[in-house]
Order: structure tokens, then sequence, then C-alpha cells
């Protein structure tokens, strides 16, 4: 079998394990604290982990994965990107800090709650620590090395956050826990990578063998500024994006009680597996097409575009119908393992369950999109649509909440998140048409 064949396929089977049992365990995790800790408590760690957590993960993160598995060319060092990710990760901490002092000063939040959700912070922000290594796997064709390492992680920090919890069920201990072994993991991969994977000098190496003088000198020189100059409208969109796509939760949150959250998060947590699934299909075909954006073969690009498009459409529509034909008795089911507290708390939000995957599907057709404009390197345009985008969802979902309660709060998602794939849809078109234009009158 050609060599390039076998490490895609390794690249698929392992990004589809890592990235299932990452979204997996999301569901399982909150499954424990809700059942063994109760609605309240179970609906706080729902919200800390899958938002708030989520969202500094993103400042963590900075958006930036799409850019650095696509320097297919190494105008950035892996080092640049490794000083990048310290200091986002410790604005990161700071953010949460500064979100948590507000809503206690302010009479949302209480000590307990603060505290449990400051250590979902930091989990996540340690998922965004990881991520840098498993990009740099990808840019090195090893995506599946990266693959295995999530699914390992992500499997042991899990265990030990479960099992403490149904030990103690005490969410700070145990959240404190899966924080320490999520730490020891990556500190271990790290050292893999940088002592196995990569030859002696590479952590500073600017551009290719081929383009190094035009790229830069290949010595210990850091270019963090000119790095982030050229990713600050990634992680602002990226960050904008997450709001989008959790203002409803945060206006529960913020209008309804904890135990409503937790139900709302429950109802939402499906969205995160259709959106990884998404990423099943795009995510290995980036680095690839990004050679061929570079090549100027615009007609392979539109046409794997489409290709990765029917893909994303055919899961949705399976989603949808089987979420309209089984989606009460799954949460019938989902009832009876969280315990007799939870009976009919879930069942009587079928539609609003129903409204919520098809908002997630919709939202799973953007991302594809906004993948193929950071390949166009076309930031500015996507923080435009975001911004315009966010600004409509944080007024639409405050009063949605607050006339019609949950139902509203699945009803503005939905819409947004179609509106929102639109907007994209149109972009991407617009620009492959500019190219196209500029290309003919060279």
């Amino acid at each position: 079998m050609d060599k390039n064949k076998t490490s895609l396929k390794k690249d698929y089977i392992w990004n589809t394990v890592g990235s299932a049992v990452y979204a997996l365990s999301s569901m399982v995790l909150a499954f424990f604290a809700m059942h063994f800790a109760g609605p309240d408590d179970g609906g706080v760690f729902s919200f800390g982990f899958s938002t708030v957590g989520q969202q500094m993960f993103i400042i963590a993160y900075f958006g930036i994965r799409p850019y650095h598995i696509t320097d297919t060319k190494h105008e950035y060092s892996y080092e640049d990107y490794r000083k990048l990710r310290l200091i986002t990760s410790g604005i990161a901490v700071l953010a949460a800090l500064i979100y948590l002092a507000v809503m206690t000063f302010t009479g949302h939040y209480g000590f307990r709650k603060c505290s449990v959700i400051f250590l979902l912070v930091l989990y996540k922000i340690c998922d965004a620590i990881a991520d840098l290594y498993e990009s740099e796997c990808q840019r090195i064709d090893k995506l599946y090395i990266g693959g295995m390492e999530l699914t390992f992680r992500t499997l042991l920090s899990a265990a030990v956050l479960c099992a403490a919890i149904v030990i103690t069920k005490d969410l700070i201990v145990s959240s404190a826990l899966a924080v320490g072994m999520q730490m020891i993991c990556i500190s271990l991969f790290r050292s893999y990578l940088v002592h196995k994977l990569m030859q002696p000098g590479e952590c500073f190496r600017h551009g290719t063998d081929a383009d190094s003088a035009e790229a830069g000198p290949n010595d210990k020189e850091t270019r963090v500024p000119a790095l982030v100059k050229s990713t600050l409208l990634i992680f602002l969109s990226v960050f904008v994006d997450f709001f989008i796509f959790s203002a409803a939760k945060y206006a529960v949150d913020f209008y309804m009680t904890d135990a409503d959250n937790g139900i709302f998060n429950i109802l939402f947590m499906p969205t995160s597996v259709i959106y990884l699934a998404a990423n099943f299909i795009i995510k290995p075909y980036m680095t690839r097409l990004a050679r061929v954006w570079d090549e100027k073969s615009y007609d392979s690009f539109q046409k794997a575009g489409r290709i990765l498009f029917m893909y994303i459409l055919i899961m949705s529509v399976i989603g949808v119908a089987l979420t309209y034909i089984i989606g009460k008795p799954v949460l019938h089911i989902l009832e009876t393992m969280l315990g007799a507290q939870y009976t009919g708390l879930l069942t009587s939000r079928h539609y609003e369950f129903i409204m919520i995957i098809l908002g997630g599907c919709f939202y799973a057709v953007t991302n594809l999109y906004y993948y193929l404009l950071i390949i166009m390197r076309k930031q500015e345009m996507i923080f435009m649509n975001y911004l315009i985008m966010a600004i409509g969802t944080a007024i639409l979902s405050r009063r949605a909440v607050t006339s019609y309660g949950m139902t509203g709060a699945a009803a503005a998602y939905a819409a947004y998140m179609l509106l929102l794939a639109i907007v994209f849809a149109s972009t991407v078109k617009k620009n492959i048409n500019i190219a196209r234009g500029e290309e003919k009158a060279d």
C-alpha cells in the first residue's frame, strides 16, 4: 500500500478515536456529576466544564490550530507556537479569575461554585496546552500520534475524575485530582515529541530548506510578536464564535436555576459530538487543502469543499432524523440513568432537543467554511462575520430566554446557527470567485 495512503488511514483512525473519546468524555463526566453530586452541583459542573471552561480554553488555544497545521512552509517555528501558547494560557487563567470575581461580587456565584468552575477552567487550559503538541504532530505529518495522545490522556483524566466523584462525591477534590493527571500526561507527551519525533534544532527552524533564506534565520530567534499579529483576528473570531455557540447557555445560566442549567447542558451535549464528528471529516484534509490552495488549483479546492459539505449534510440529516424518531426514548433512558429525581425533566424537552441538534448541524457546516477561510487567510472577513452575528445573538438569546425559557433558548440557537452557516458559505464562494478573477487578470 502507498505510504501516503497508509499514513492518511492512520491519521483518520486515531483522529477519529481521539476526538470521539474526547467528545464522549464530556457527556460521561457531566452524567457522573449530575448523578452523584445532584442536580444543582451537576448543573454547576456541566456549565463550568462545557461553557466557562471551554471559553477559557479558547483564550489559551488562541484559535491557532488551523493556522499551525497549515503552516507547511514553517513560517513560524514550533518554539514560536509554544511561547505563544504559554502566554495565552496565562491570560486565560487571569480572565477566569476576573470573570469569577465579577460574578461573585454581583451575587450570582458563591465560593463553592467559583472553586469548581476555576478547577474546571484549569482542566480545559491543560487541553489547550496539549493541543500545541498535537498540532505540531499534524504539521510534521504524524497526526495519528497526536490522536493517540488525546485518546489516552482523555481516558486517564476522565477515569480519575469519575472515580474521585464516586468515592468522594466532592467536585472540588475530584476536579483537582483530574487536573493533576492532565499535567502528568502532558509532560510525558511533550518530552516524547521533543526528544523522539523532532530532529535536533527542529524546534527553532523557520522556513523549509528551499526557502529558509527568505523565511528567516534558522536559529533560536523567535517571532512571537509577528505570530500574534498573524493570528490575533483568528483568536478573536474563535472567541466570539464560541460566545455565539454558547449564548443560549449563558442566558440560561444567568436567568434560570443551576438545575435548569444542568438540564439544558445535557440537551446541548450532542452538539459537541456533531461538531467533533464533522472534524473527523474535515481536519485530516486541511494540510492537503492548504497545499491545493497555495498551488492555485481553485477548481480542485472548490470540489473538495463541496464533497466535505455533502459528507456533513448526510451526517446532519441522519442525526436530525434519529433525534426525531428515537430522541424521546433516549432521553427517557438518560433520565433513568440519572435517577428518579430527573423523571420527566428531559423527555418533556424532546422538541427543544430536536431544535438544538438542528442548530448543531448548522454549526458543523459553518465550521467547514471557517476552516476554508483560514486556509485562504481571510481572518478579517471571518472576524467581521462573527462580530456582527454576536451582537444579534446576544440580544436574541436574552429575549428568548426571558420570554420563553428553555424553549426560547433552543429556538434561538437553531435560528442564529442557520444564519451563521449561510453567511460563511457565501463568504467562501465570494473569495473563490475573487481569486479566480485575480488569476485571470494576471
